[in-house]
């Protein structure tokens, strides 16, 4: 009896941070936060209204140290000369930083920055959630799924997770390629 009341108190006390955590936010681990401000290859819009910059910062990990998605949505991913696969220093292609266009066959990666009715704005967060854990294309979403694009991995990430990449990408820079 003994071993299980403190594990049921274990139990009970997660759930209510889970409780908390939902009602007041998600917790974002500051040494990741930091480290994800510090390696954002680009200018940061943490003024925005309903933009928190710890999580913004968490989001910039996320997508620059953890998911490597500027190896597909940005286009070509490194700049001229900084091409770690080459034996270069790294230095991140931030004048088309995820602006997609990298083509995978017929596939063409999707351009990430908030650039108007093409980019991520016009996402809610619960689209946004439906595109990385469902694969659902938001152009055509009663088409096929994304291709190319690894949302079944995705699919396992945390909301608070999801929401930090989230709020990442809407505090990025648009870039708007003429289409």
């Amino acid at each position: 009896m003994k071993k299980v009341l403190p594990l049921a108190l274990g139990l009970l006390g997660v759930l209510a941070i889970d409780q908390a955590a939902a009602t007041a936010g998600c917790p974002v681990p500051l040494d990741r936060s930091e480290a994800g401000l510090a390696m954002a290859p680009v200018t940061l819009n943490l003024g925005m209204k309903g933009i928190n910059p710890r999580r913004v910062g968490y989001g910039s990990y996320l997508v620059n140290a953890v998911s490597g998605c500027n190896d597909c949505h940005t286009n070509p991913p490194y700049a001229s000369g900084g091409d770690p696969f080459q034996g270069q220093p790294e230095q991140i292609n931030t004048t088309g930083y995820l602006a997609g266009g990298t083509a995978f066959g017929p596939f063409v990666s999707r351009n990430l920055t908030p650039c108007g009715k093409n980019g991520h704005p016009e996402w809610t967060f619960e689209q946004f959630k439906d595109i990385m854990r469902n694969g659902t294309d938001m152009h055509d979403p009663t088409g096929p799924k994304l291709q190319v694009m690894p949302w079944p991995v995705y699919s396992k990430m945390a909301d608070c997770d999801l929401l930090a990449i989230y709020q990442y990408l809407k505090a990025i820079p648009p870039i708007c390629p003429a289409e």
